[in-house]
């Protein structure tokens, strides 16, 4: 399939004349193993406006782990911790602190989706399973992808209950109002030295993605580090995965820290759409959530010019994204707003993103200078830059 760098064009012209043999939904759910669950709940209630949903523990019949599921809009967290020291989730846990286990992706028809990428090259990691209870079936099954990560795909078709078979709802009194996430925009995966084109290889041979953006370290790069990445993407756009790799820098890049931290490949950052950041951001950053330092004055200044270079023309007041650190970038189709987390755990690892895209397709290419140069001064003072 043709590789489209640095430009973006309409996904349906790069997958023309090409057979979609993976169609894909949308994101099912994104599962965290994660230490306490129930207390990594309260975090995601409370500081990014998750509600209560779906639970699944000792008092629903699991004695192997339990799990909180979280939903806002379209967004769904699962949130996993095992019951006792047998569960090889410890050992996820214990190499990776806490981390995302399972990309889940909604398909129409789950066996053949395992069967169309394990005859392509995919390492199975469940087999198809049918799943019952009083409130119908789903299907699922999956494939191995880079480090512990694992896409499973989940056929819900016949299924009304409130998440998946096993699960109850759970009910809270306590759900804080929602900051204003709509869904999964993309997730950015790290792996490691001269891996990346063996990554995009598999997910247009296993998953028949297509790469329709690149950049690398002359455009992503600072004084001291620099990353390679290209951006993977389904045939209706709905699922856009970025492919990082380390580059030569001078000091440790972002993407080395994970790597050393995470022990290994993983996701790397979960960026969420909104429709006003400014609200959205505003009410995260009440609540506690932390965010990258702002980029410095001349960033902002220069903000027109980078707009106008595209013809387009900012609707919000740029003060006002400037007050909350909010970066701005544009492409031919418009412009997005977007703005990064620090790192939601203790370990540089997993972080999130907030992004609203004003007709711009792009990944805020223009920010990269700016977003990891501010990534550098947190490096700094973690001592691992």
């Amino acid at each position: 399939m043709k590789e489209i760098k640095n430009v973006e064009y309409g996904l349906e012209k790069i997958f023309e004349g090409a057979q979609d043999f993976l169609p894909l939904l949308g994101t099912d759910y994104v599962e965290l193993y994660v230490g306490n669950a129930k207390q990594a709940a309260h975090f995601y209630k409370t500081a990014f406006g998750f509600q209560s949903f779906a639970y699944k523990g000792l008092e629903t019949g699991c004695r192997e782990y339990a799990s909180y599921v979280l939903k806002q809009d379209k967004i769904r967290l699962v949130l996993t911790t095992p019951l006792n020291s047998k569960s090889p989730i410890n050992d996820h846990i214990v190499k990776h602190g806490d981390g995302v286990k399972v990309i889940a992706l909604w398909v129409e028809d789950a066996t053949k989706s395992w069967e169309e990428t394990t005859k392509r090259g995919a390492k199975s990691f469940m087999k198809p399973t049918v799943e019952k209870d009083e409130h119908g079936e789903v299907v699922r099954s999956g494939i191995h992808t880079y480090g512990d990560t694992v896409h499973i795909f989940v056929e819900r078709k016949n299924y009304n209950g409130v998440f998946l078979p096993g699960y109850k709802n759970w009910e809270s009194d306590y759900n804080p109002e929602p900051t204003g996430l709509k869904f999964i925009d993309h997730m950015v995966g790290n792996v490691g030295w001269n891996e990346m084109n063996t990554w995009v290889k598999f997910y247009e041979d296993v998953l028949g993605f297509v790469n329709f953006l690149s950049f690398d370290d002359k455009q992503i790069h600072t004084e001291y580090s620099a990353l390679m990445s290209k951006v993977m993407s389904n045939g209706n756009g709905r699922i856009k995965f970025p492919i990082n790799e380390p580059a030569e820098g001078k000091k440790k890049s972002q993407i080395e820290e994970y790597l050393d931290f995470y022990e290994g490949p993983g996701a790397q950052h979960i960026a969420v759409a909104t429709d006003d950041i400014i609200t959205t951001v505003s009410k995260l950053r009440a609540r506690g959530v932390e965010f990258l330092s702002t980029p410095p004055e001349e960033y902002y200044r220069a903000v027109p010019q980078r707009l106008q270079a595209h013809n387009h023309k900012l609707r919000e007041d740029i003060k006002t994204l400037k007050g909350l650190g909010i970066m701005i970038d544009a492409d031919e189709e418009g412009y997005l707003l977007q703005i990064f987390t620090k790192p939601v755990e203790d370990r540089p690892t997993l972080f999130f993103e907030i992004i609203q895209r004003m007709g711009a397709r792009g990944f805020g290419a223009g920010n990269f200078k700016a977003l990891f140069e501010s990534i550098e001064r947190e490096q700094e003072k973690r001592g691992t830059l």
